[in-house]
């Protein structure tokens, strides 16, 4: 919204030295969100007069038209003698009055006005337009023709209104009525201390029978319709400077004096009116539901399909308007034209005023619907006041009659649905409870009467709020008028005191110690939106009945095609890896924690918790109960090459084995066993997929998954060949590991190494063999590691070698041979109990 601070002072007296900064400030207090102020004006300088043009001759020995021009600018140039202009502009005539800027002059973007040669003729001055002013859109093109009646030699500057501030105001959607003049000028008058001149206090007739007729058939739609009607409208007659520089200033374009009208009021009052060709509507004028397939050729020229659900202004032929969007082309308000046979100025002469209040949620979904945006449209879904529509239409018959020369018909039609006003019971300390500040009851009181609130009672408010806040709904609402009115900035600053002994949680240090300890193995933290779509589940190839395509759906998503919570957290990495693929970054180890979401069963309704105190617990368990399950993950992903090559070697390739790793750099953190299993899932490679399992409680648990993901998934999501990717849960490690992180021993006892080959069947895992050995070695066994896989006929079809290196030693004492020996033979007794596995050589 731009507020012209000219336009603003009719309303409010403020100091005559306050400046746009000022009172920028002063409604950025009051929790108006001013953007900028525009200086009009600003480096223009005269001599800027009014001029009449005296004589044109036409140059015709130039390439494009040029004319020599004799402008009358009375005494402006202090020898009352015509002033010489060269001007290349056709738009004017012998007699027009124009705007003449003589030598000296600076207009904006510092063009300096002199007399020069040019043509082969002096010019002395330049006939100007309004882009050459700074003056913005006045619906014409070229040089701006002022009205006959103007006196020739005085200041433009003034006439125009060129030098002025404008506030451009970010209106939030919860205050709609700092779309208008007026709600600005209440903030303004509040914040001063200062009166308000309502501009909706006028006298205004009651309805009758007399006025044209109306007929609202979805009065949930529209409460309230007010239709006026003026007759004897002159074709010619245009719009003022005055109101033409006020559109102006405010961003909108001038179109006919008509429209102008009913722009200007809506800038002023808040209130959006549409202007009917009175000989276009055909019988009486309704309100209703769209039939599904009806058609409307809009103001834009735009053939629309109406939705059911759509609020239409109709006549006997059908829809002529969009309720609260946008009117219709048939029964536009005609320009005027000369008619071709007689010769006269044929237009609009009568009109019928439409002043209604439409439903918020109908206009905006129409609008979105339509993807028509209008400037009705944006002050109807943030709420218009009801009680304005019809001061509105007696405001614009007034302006007609005085402008246009018309006649008000003494019809007046009001439709109006009963309606109570809203009523709020709130304790008078309330807000101090909420802000934390005495306030006292008679400055609860005093700021919510500013507001335009009625208040009543003592310890216990009963407040009616005004019909122009349909945003104030609770008593929290009050509580923060009285507290923006009072100052943001007188808000005291106190610091939480958190009890002593009290740290990161268990989880969040675990979190912590996963991201460092993944940085430190290479890979890079990506964070992501956690936002998907079912398309990104389907390119990873899951099953239909897969739990994790059962997703919380957001009401209001950011994005229509990511409409619910992730359930997984490889779409988001997996997007990234993509991007950053595609930018020419071939190598790449990407992780990511964060949360997932599941949905509950049978979640319950959040409750809506209080401000004023801290919630019971019975109050927080309750919202608790209505979250999803959100449980914490962590994730890599890696393409391209994990080594890379050298002088000291050769590099080589990201592959299953290093997603595995990653799940085991993360187990570790927490001192935790993770059991790898061969497995099909999913993204997975059906033979380069492992499930991770963590005993949680005496119970195997799955805890996720890792390998090389199949190619129909790389094809799907565009991702280089042979990916890989690994997603854990953590808190599932974090059970598993216990509560407290056990740090490794460092023993000053010497170690004993035992190397052992055995000879299995190929389809029994490495890691199995592994978790047997370790069982079986007992105590004495500090890590175990293989160093070797061999197949080949030595050793026989179907058959490969397992070669492990493990590592005894005690912590009190030098482990002997026979010691060492023992243990190794344990443990290979126990492999070879469970899988039949042999010492190879044995």
């Amino acid at each position: 919204m731009r507020v012209p601070l000219s336009w603003l002072r009719e309303y409010v007296d403020l100091p005559a030295t306050a400046t746009g900064r000022d009172v920028q400030t002063k409604l950025i207090a009051a929790g108006l969100e001013v953007e900028a102020v525009e200086r009009l004006g600003a480096g223009l300088t005269g001599p800027l007069v009014v001029g009449r043009v005296a004589a044109i001759e036409e140059l015709t020995e130039f390439k494009k038209p040029i004319r020599h021009c004799l402008v009358d600018v009375a005494d402006a140039n202090g020898t009352g003698e015509p002033q010489e202009i060269i001007c290349g502009a056709r738009n004017f005539a012998v007699g027009d009055k124009v705007v003449v800027a003589l030598p000296g002059a600076v207009l904006p973007g510092d063009f300096r006005i002199a007399e020069r040669k040019t043509y082969g003729r002096m010019s002395r001055g330049m006939i100007c337009s309004s882009d050459e002013l700074g003056m913005g859109d006045d619906g014409t093109r070229g040089i701006i023709v002022l009205p006959p009646e103007i006196e020739t030699g005085i200041d433009a500057t003034v006439l125009l209104e060129l030098y002025d501030e404008v506030l451009d105001i970010a209106v939030t959607p919860d205050r709609g009525y700092a779309l208008s003049l007026r709600g600005v000028a209440r903030e303004a008058a509040t914040a001063y201390g200062l009166p308000l001149r309502d501009p909706a206090l006028l006298d205004v007739p009651g309805p009758n029978a007399h006025g044209y007729p109306v007929q609202v058939s979805d009065p949930v739609g529209c409460d309230r319709f007010t239709a006026r009607t003026v007759t004897g409208l002159d074709p010619e007659a245009r719009s003022p400077i005055w109101l033409r520089r006020r559109l102006q200033k405010a961003g909108m374009r001038t179109v006919s004096l008509a429209v102008d009208i009913t722009n200007y009021v809506m800038l002023e009052l808040g209130q959006p009116l549409h202007a009917y060709d009175r000989t276009l509507v055909h019988g009486p004028i309704g309100v209703r539901r769209a039939e599904d397939g009806e058609k409307l050729t809009t103001l834009d020229g735009v053939s629309r399909v109406l939705d059911a659900s759509d609020l239409v202004i109709t006549d006997d032929r059908g829809p002529i308007a969009l309720a609260g969007v946008m009117g219709g082309a048939h029964t536009e308000i005609a320009d005027a034209v000369p008619d071709p046979e007689t010769g006269r100025i044929r237009g609009t002469t009568e009109v019928v005023i439409e002043s209604a209040h439409f439903d918020p949620v109908t206009v905006a979904r129409t609008s979105r619907r339509h993807k028509l945006i209008s400037e009705g449209s944006k002050r109807f879904e943030r709420g218009v006041d009801p009680q304005a529509a019809a001061a509105a239409a007696q405001r614009t018959v007034d302006l007609l009659v005085l402008l246009a020369g018309g006649t008000a018909e003494a019809g007046v039609t009001q439709v109006i649905s009963p309606s109570a006003p809203r009523t709020i019971s709130m304790s008078a300390d309330h807000p101090d409870r909420v802000a934390g500040v005495e306030y006292g009851r008679e400055t609860v009181v005093r700021r919510l009467q500013q507001v335009g609130c009625d208040v009543y009672g003592q310890d216990e408010l009963v407040v009616t709020v005004p019909s122009w806040r349909p945003d104030l709904t609770e008593i929290n609402d009050l509580a923060e008028e009285v507290i923006r009115l009072e100052g943001y900035e007188n808000l005291p600053s106190t610091l939480p005191r958190p009890p002593a002994g009290r740290g990161l949680t268990l989880r969040q240090r675990l979190h912590r110690r996963v991201g460092r300890a993944l940085a430190g193995a290479g890979y890079v933290e990506a964070p992501n939106y956690p936002f998907i779509g079912k398309q990104a589940l389907d390119q990873l190839g899951l099953a239909a009945d897969d739990p994790l395509r059962r997703l919380v759906k957001l009401v209001n998503p950011l994005s229509d095609e990511e409409p619910a919570l992730r359930s997984t957290l490889l779409p988001g990495l997996l997007g990234a890896l993509r991007r950053n693929a595609g930018r020419g970054a071939h190598d790449l180890a990407l992780f990511e924690t964060g949360l997932v979401f599941h949905p509950a069963a049978g979640a319950a309704v959040a409750l809506r918790l209080p401000v004023d105190r801290r919630p019971t617990d019975e109050e927080i368990a309750a919202l608790d109960a209505a979250l999803p399950v959100q449980p914490r993950h962590a994730a890599v992903v890696l393409a391209g090459a994990r080594e890379q090559s050298g002088w000291w070697g050769e590099g080589r390739p990201a592959d299953w084995a290093d997603a595995i790793e990653a799940a085991r750099v993360i187990a570790r953190e927490t001192g935790t066993e993770l059991v790898v299993e061969q497995a099909q899932y999913g993204p997975w490679h059906p033979g380069r997929c492992a499930a991770l399992h963590v005993v949680v409680d005496g119970v195997k648990t799955l805890a996720g998954y890792a390998g090389e993901l199949h190619p129909r998934v790389v094809k799907a999501l565009g991702l280089p060949e042979r990916t890989c990717a690994m997603e854990l849960g953590l808190d599932l490690v974090e059970r598993a590991g216990g509560d407290t992180l056990v740090a490794p021993r460092i023993s000053a006892f010497p170690v004993a190494t035992q190397d052992v080959a055995l000879v299995v069947d190929e389809e029994i895992p490495a890691a199995a063999v592994e978790h047997l050995l370790t069982l079986g070695a007992g105590e004495l066994l500090e890590s175990i590691r293989l160093f070797d896989v061999f197949t080949g006929e030595q050793i026989g079809a179907g058959k490969k070698s397992l070669a492990y290196a493990l590592r005894f030693r005690a912590a009190d004492r030098t482990l002997t041979v026979e010691e060492a020996t023992a243990a190794r033979d344990a443990a290979v007794a126990r492999a070879a109990e469970s899988t039949g596995a042999v010492l190879r050589g044995a």
